[in-house]
């Protein structure tokens, strides 16, 4: 079944952030994920939320979604998270294609 991670990012520091999003993006394919939505035009039709950047990205199971986030791949991406954006960061459980 697969699984979501879901950002709402800040982008604090635009060189910073190239590099963050280029180390994120090797990590993520490399552990089977791959960007469903990654920024893009938001428009808000309910509620107080108003994200600046959303980034969803899809991984087959849960279980490889926490090995890419706990991943020495990973892990070079943020060692430069913090000086190139904010964020909120949620993972999800999708649901089966029989659902």
């Amino acid at each position: 079944m697969p699984a979501y991670i879901i950002s709402d990012i800040t982008v604090r520091d635009a060189e910073a952030f190239q590099t963050y999003r280029t180390r994120a993006a090797a990590s993520i394919a490399q552990y089977g994920g791959r960007y469903l939505v990654r920024g893009g035009p938001i428009e808000q039709l309910e509620g107080d939320w108003s994200p600046r950047a959303i980034v969803i990205v899809e991984f087959p199971d849960l279980e490889r979604t926490r090995a890419w986030y706990r991943s020495p791949e990973y892990a070079l991406a943020l060692e430069v998270r913090d000086q190139a954006l904010s964020r909120n960061l949620i993972l999800v459980d999708g649901v089966s294609q029989e659902s």
